[in-house]
């Protein structure tokens, strides 16, 4: 057998296990299963007592001794299996759901075993569920270190178990003549990594945890060095093939509105990001770039001033937002900035009158209209311009990449493309997550805005926090309530919208209370914001949908009940919608008294820093890049097995290093045709996977 047979001939494996595997692994072949990395390892030559066991999360252990007990509870499908197993200094209970008249009958009280599982506390008596059962003879072959395997419902339910995984393992390491190692020998060398039998090997069958280690390392740096790879090599496809427009000349649109309507001074960080983009506007190639930029830091104005200088090249510009709350008030605010200085800007969206939307898309067509503002609606197949040249896409991570496309592909010519988003991502997974992509970041907020002040208050502090917002409000402020659930449930311990909205009215009855939450009818939703964004309510009462695109610089107060039940980025986001005038705000977390440590952590996360980038990491750290405010929605283009984006950024910044060196050698990788294969392998789902236009 070789790695490419098919895995149905392994020994252990026939036909029907070959098809769970299939399709609960996506394992074909012998060299597959091989990629079924173990997630931990557990040392089996180290036994617990019973006596020794401690704390509520404890790892997978051996504990050896008797049954003192056995019987046979429940009826049909409800049978369960429950032994009192003692080692002579405690008793556990020991409980088999599936196979209990097998197990039942292997039982012998005379007998010494060795059960392998995890410990959880269960009425204040330890419990096991269904352990490995081995005699002390059998134990000893399993002696050592072994892996632990990820497994999924289907293979539980196929009664496949993580020690018959490393069984099959071992009977594959047996198959691996004349397997081929798909990375480079010069990278291998120069980075001093296993060769991959080798590797392969020390992964499943480790002598001691160093060499585990050196195994996972090696394949870290071979899932992320042909990530890098395809990423690199495609960037460098796209500069060399597609043209753009040269924006060689600031004109009359921008300098006047640089002279005669500029809101405020622009800060440094702001000044640097333009000139970048123009940097890039004058190149003669189609610029990609992502604008990072927290909450309030002034990204729509760069926006403006970029797309002035589209105007003053003789092209339109579309800016395209995910809600028509969001388009709306971007309407309003570069309209009340640009109008004044003759720029024919106009809304597009799906509740904009048929009139209304001919009129546009013959000012589109004639180019007449300079910059279209609008939602999906603007990638509708009807909306044709005569000279698109560049599009801003406002939080970006909530169109897929298709509907982006759409609207790159309204134009003869590539339009320039900046995408901004006000969820910050580190730099080295920003690369990685957009692919083929130059980041701007824009890190200092306008002059005159003060930092909100965050504090974590629980139940037993609320009256004081309401009073806290009656004062804010008796001086002619405004404030947010926010609650994680519209209505009430029996599962889940936490405020809701409907019951909030009645106690707060009836709580500040001597004010107006809004109420905006996800179910609304667009148009009650818009009249109920309005009726906050114009300050004829004082309380907005909403769930998360105010988290993006809510400005209203009179609010002062944000209230987020059962904040424990937030992410961190989404936590910071909804904070964004406070601190956005020139008094100062407060952002209350309001949360149980008895959270976990982890989460009070989490949460005085928020309390000790503004910076969404710092919150960024944080999050990642804690929930994974997955969470981020739905960043990598699409997925990453292969599934990545041991490598994470979060963890293992210094690895993803040597293999890029060794991408770049490879491609500079060998651009079409012409002398390493094993590379080139890998690569046609694992990324022939989409070329354009890098493309963020």
């Amino acid at each position: 057998m070789t790695p490419e047979s098919d895995i149905k001939y392994l020994k252990g494996v026939g036909p029907q296990r070959a098809e769970t595997l299939r399709k609960e692994l996506g394992v074909t072949t012998v060299g597959d299963l091989l990629r079924h990395y173990p997630s931990t390892y557990v040392d089996r030559s180290k036994i617990y007592k019973i006596s020794d066991l401690q704390g509520s999360e404890l790892p997978l252990i051996q504990i050896r001794g008797r049954f003192v007990s056995a019987s046979v509870q429940g009826e049909g499908f409800k049978q369960r299996l429950v032994c009192l197993f003692s080692d002579g200094t405690g008793t556990i209970e020991v409980v088999w759901f599936r196979g209990v008249k097998n197990i039942r009958e292997r039982i012998n009280p005379d007998t010494t075993y060795v059960l392998f599982g995890k410990p959880t506390e269960y009425n204040h008596h330890w419990q096991m569920a269904h352990p490995e059962m081995d005699t002390e003879a059998a134990a000893e072959s399993q002696k050592g270190l072994r892996g632990v395997y990820p497994l999924t419902e289907g293979l539980t339910r196929k009664n496949i178990t993580s020690r018959q995984l490393h069984n099959l393992m071992i009977a594959a390491l047996d198959n691996l003549e004349g397997v081929k190692d798909p990375l480079p020998q010069e990278v291998i060398d120069s980075q001093h990594l296993m060769p991959l039998a080798e590797a392969l090997r020390a992964i499943h069958k480790p002598a001691n945890m160093i060499e585990a280690e050196r195994a996972r390392y090696r394949f870290k740096f071979e899932e992320l060095f042909f990530l890098e790879l395809n990423i690199v090599r495609y960037s460098r496809h796209r500069s060399q093939q597609l043209l753009g427009h040269r924006f060689d000349r600031v004109g009359d649109f921008f300098n006047r509105f640089y002279k005669e309507c500029l809101p405020f001074p622009l800060t440094g960080a702001q000044k640097r990001v333009i000139k970048e983009i123009r940097a890039d506007m004058n190149t003669g190639r189609q610029m990609n770039r992502l604008l990072q930029g927290d909450v309030g830091s002034g990204k729509t104005l760069v926006a403006l001033l970029t797309m002035l200088i589209a105007l003053d090249n003789g092209t339109q510009a579309c800016m395209m937002a995910p809600t028509e709350i969001l388009a709306t008030q971007h309407f309003e605010s570069l309209s009340e900035m640009a109008g004044q200085i003759g720029v024919n800007i106009r809304l597009l969206t799906g509740s904009t009158p048929k009139r209304e939307r001919d009129e546009i898309h013959r000012q589109l067509l004639d180019g007449s209209l300079h910059i279209l503002i609008g939602t999906h609606a603007v990638i509708e197949d009807a909306v044709q311009f005569k000279n698109l040249g560049y599009v801003v896409i406002d939080e970006q991570h909530r169109f897929g990449v298709a509907q982006r496309a759409r609207l790159w592909q309204k134009a003869s010519i590539a339009p320039h493309v900046l995408v901004m988003t006000a969820t910050p991502i580190p730099r080295t997974l920003a690369m990685t997550v957009y692919g083929d992509l130059d980041v701007s970041v824009i890190d200092e907020l306008p002059p005159g805005r003060k930092p909100v002040m965050t504090v974590l208050r629980f139940d037993t502090q609320r009256q004081k926090v309401y009073d806290g917002i009656h004062r804010q409000l008796l001086e002619g402020r405004q404030a947010y309530i926010v609650y994680p659930l519209i209505e009430e449930t029996d599962k889940l311990e936490a405020r809701s919208l409907e019951e909030g909205y009645e106690f707060i009215s009836h709580l500040f009855k001597d004010f107006r209370v809004a109420m905006v939450h996800g179910r609304m009818k667009p148009a009650d939703k818009d009249r109920q914001m309005e009726l906050f964004a114009s300050g004829k309510a004082h309380i907005l009462v909403a769930t998360t949908v105010i988290e993006v695109g809510v400005n209203v610089p009179n609010a002062s107060v944000m209230l987020i009940e059962n904040a424990e039940r937030f992410g961190l980025s989404q936590l910071h986001q909804l904070r964004g919608r406070v601190g956005r005038g020139a008094d100062q705000s407060f952002c209350i977390l309001m949360s149980k008294p008895n959270i976990s440590t982890d989460t009070r952590k989490r949460l005085e996360i928020m309390t000790a820093t503004t910076d969404g980038f710092i919150v960024a990491e944080e999050d990642m750290k804690l929930r994974g890049p997955g969470d981020i405010e739905g960043t990598m929605q699409s997925g990453l283009p292969i599934n990545l097995k041991v490598a994470s984006l979060v963890s293992d950024t210094q690895i993803m910044e040597i293999t890029r290093a060794e991408a770049i060196k490879l491609l500079d050698a060998d651009p079409h990788l012409i002398a390493h045709p094993d590379v080139a294969a890998t690569i046609s392998k694992l990324f022939d789902r989409s070329m354009d996977w890098a493309r963020i236009s």
